[in-house]
């Protein structure tokens, strides 16, 4: 191929993909508005827009047109050829290509309109904490991805195929190594704290907190640690979440409990900390599939570190404290710094997974991972759900949930399709303990910078070693490249047993 016929491929394929990036923002725009300011009774008529126009990008993205595209430019001399951005972009679309053209176009319109109706079928159940409205939507949607795999195919596991798709590379056999080494370390420290006498007070934290002072708050530290909100909104939706629509637009949800503190404000930081990555990306890929995070478990891994490991901490407090006494001082009267660090680090089992505790929270996803595995080998039933759940629970952090709106109700991933998403969680607190092992080394007076209140260093290090990239590296990449070697969860195990046995002076 001559370098100008290369040339005219290239910019015609980059075009063509910017489309399909376009459509894919839109749709991004519709879904945030069903979940945030859409009225009830339009949702109908907005499942079946958005089942339209992602036909259309269905289309778009299994054309013969782009598939020509791809092979011109997947031969092997002219990829060699490419800039880095291009070679990605064609990496990128031609396994999102190879995966959508195995799917036949009627059936994948009829299960998008299907989880777009099942999103908000879901929010009346689990307001009703009634699983069986729910159920016969989530039984077609368990289907769907059975019958997806089944075009797609797989090796050994059918659920590596759906891990895939949220962490490229990722298997059952590498999760199941993680989750044991988790569980066992896990247990035993929940134990030993469960038996500590030295328990914190969190009565101070659970008192009548003003919404709209809880939400002035959380925005003024928000702005501090760098979540930049001429790019960015924040609203209310009944599940928090993170929405990019490109580096200039990236909005947050939260959802504010009037009698704890802590729910909203450290929701909000976690959906900040999404933010924050996808606010750095390099414009320049603006247009690619590549303006977007590299993966699920990266992702995980930035909302977690600004969460736990830094607005957790005791130097983070240590510079915010006295402007939380100053706007709740009648909650906080008498209240010391070290108790209120306790507090907020408290252990205890909950219903919950937003709002579990720092330590428990991995036994959360261990139980969604093994019940949608069971889903995908059939060794489960979606009617079996509930008391499965239940019994999950007790197991692993001995409680029951009173009903199915703080059990299996309680998360909307299910409801999009989004099996193979859960894991990623505890794999982002793997590699977030495996950034800061490194960052600490790397960067000089870490606990000191925060202290002072000075998070600029530290966004300064995400994004030069991570964020500006956005897709442009694998999530492999990113782990080798900065710290030397690929997921190791022992240093997760080493920062949680260092902290709480501290906390809980064991």
């Amino acid at each position: 191929m001559s370098i100008s016929t290369l040339e005219q491929r290239v910019t015609t394929f980059r075009e063509y993909v910017k489309k399909l990036v376009s459509f894919n923002q839109a749709l991004a725009i519709l879904h945030w508005d069903m979940r945030v300011k859409a009225p009830r009774k339009g949702m109908e008529a907005r499942s079946q827009l958005i089942g339209v126009l992602s036909g259309e990008q269905f289309k778009l993205a299994t054309s013969a047109e782009l598939e020509e595209h791809l092979q011109a430019l997947s031969e092997p001399d002219t990829y060699a050829s490419l800039d880095l951005v291009t070679r990605r972009t064609v990496d990128e679309v031609k396994k999102e290509f190879e995966r959508s053209k195995k799917l036949p176009a009627d059936r994948f319109k009829e299960f998008v309109i299907l989880t777009a109706q099942a999103g908000t079928v879901w929010e009346e159940a689990r307001a009703k904490s009634d699983f069986a409205m729910f159920r016969p939507y989530l039984e077609k949607i368990v289907k769907f991805q059975l019958e997806f795999i089944e075009y797609w195919g797989y090796k050994g596991a059918k659920y590596d195929t759906l891990l895939d798709m949220y962490e490229p590379g990722m298997t059952v056999a590498q999760l199941d190594t993680m989750f044991a080494t988790l569980r066992e370390k896990t247990v035993a420290l929940v134990e030993a704290i469960a038996a500590s006498p030295n328990k914190p007070d969190i009565s101070f934290l659970t008192q009548p907190y003003d919404e709209a002072e809880q939400e002035q708050f959380g925005r003024y530290i928000l702005e501090k640690i760098g979540y930049d909100f001429q790019a960015g909104r924040l609203d209310r939706s009944v599940h928090p979440f993170c929405t990019s629509f490109a580096p200039g637009d990236v909005r947050i949800t939260t959802r504010y409990y009037p009698d704890d503190l802590r729910m909203a404000l450290f929701g909000s930081i976690h959906e900040a900390g999404h933010a924050i990555y996808e606010q750095n990306i390099n414009p320049d890929l603006l247009g690619t599939p590549l303006c977007d995070g590299t993966s699920m478990g990266i992702h995980e891994s930035q909302s977690r570190f600004w969460e736990n490991m830094i607005a957790r901490s005791l130097p983070f407090w240590q510079h915010f404290y006295g402007e939380a006494v100053k706007r709740f001082p009648a909650q906080l009267a008498g209240v010391s710094l070290e108790q209120f660090y306790r507090g907020i680090n408290q252990v205890t089992p909950s219903f919950i997974r937003v709002e579990a505790d720092e330590l428990t929270y991995n036994l959360h996803i261990m139980i969604r991972y093994e019940i949608e595995k069971g889903l995908i080998e059939e060794t489960l039933e979606v009617g079996d759900l509930p008391t499965v759940w239940n019994s999950k629970m007790k197991e692993y952090l001995g409680i029951v949930p009173p009903n199915d709106q703080e059990g299996v109700l309680q998360d909307v991933h299910w409801s999009g399709g989004s099996f193979g998403y859960f894991p990623t969680y505890s794999l982002g607190n793997v590699y977030a303990a495996q950034f800061a092992h490194t960052m600490k080394k790397e960067i000089d007076g870490f606990e000191e910078l925060i202290a002072a209140g000075d998070f600029a260093p530290i966004r300064g290090w995400l994004k030069e070693k991570i964020h500006q990239y956005g897709k442009v590296k694998t999530p492999n990449e990113l782990l080798q490249e900065i710290t030397g070697e690929l997921t190791n969860a022992t240093y997760l195990v080493d920062y949680l047993e260092n902290k709480y046995k501290a906390i809980y002076r064991l």
